[in-house]
């Protein structure tokens, strides 16, 4: 029997890994959220989660797999909590004011990792490459979707017209492309990674903005 591949062997600790890093960066975007919006300790730690594990908890529930992947690592919930702790107390004693534009970078890092990630698990599932494509992009988005929805905030992801799903629609295709190309696994996965969340920052650098739809009204009401 043939030897299972070094790089095949890698992929599930640097699955874990590119999941554990994504969860943090959304993470921060939430605790940077909710610190902007001044909710309480509850509300830090409620708009972290959803942040950190709303996306990928969706794309388990798609696609049907158990357990969970933060019951999996019920370590990162510990973890989660004491970044919140952590973060309060920084934030309190620095008197550092949160801006939206200060979410924004952990956020791009997060779209990357969790888009590729996404990617990954779905096409290990079988899926079809436009679906594993599309998991990505639920696992890169949802998360801060519910972060925003949470906060009484349209969500960023439909509203800012900056590139944000079609990055990391993008990302998951650069998987897939180097996957057929005959990259390793684990390149592929960085590359896609880099990608969405350099496509991402290159529109937040040069405020590069996706057309506006329009009904052709005034939307103060006017024409």
């Amino acid at each position: 029997m043939a030897e299972p591949l070094p790089d095949a062997n890698l992929l599930p600790a640097l699955l874990t890994a590119v999941e554990a890093a994504a969860t943090v960066a959304f993470a921060l975007s939430g605790l940077l959220e909710a610190a902007r919006k001044r909710l309480d300790a509850v509300g830090v730690c409620v708009v972290a989660g959803l942040a950190a594990f709303g996306g990928g908890t969706l794309r388990d529930v798609l696609l049907d797999r158990r357990p969970f992947f933060w019951v999996e690592h019920a370590a990162w919930l510990w973890g989660l909590l004491a970044l919140c702790v952590a973060a309060m107390g920084v934030l309190r004693a620095r008197h550092f004011a949160p801006t939206e534009r200060a979410m924004q970078w952990p956020d791009a890092l997060g779209l990357g990792l969790f888009s590729a990630g996404g990617t990954q698990i779905a096409l290990a599932q079988g899926m079809p490459a436009i679906v594993a494509v599309l998991m990505g992009v639920v696992t890169a988005t949802f998360g801060g979707v519910l972060r925003d929805i949470v906060c009484n905030e349209i969500p960023s992801a439909f509203s800012d017209h900056r590139p944000y799903a079609v990055c990391a629609f993008a990302g998951g295709w650069v998987l897939v492309g180097a996957l057929a190309l005959g990259v390793s696994p684990g390149t592929a996965l960085l590359l896609a990674a880099g990608a969405a969340s350099g496509l991402r920052a290159l529109a937040l650098v040069t405020d590069f903005r996706l057309p506006q739809w329009s009904s052709g009204e005034d939307p103060r009401g006017g024409k």
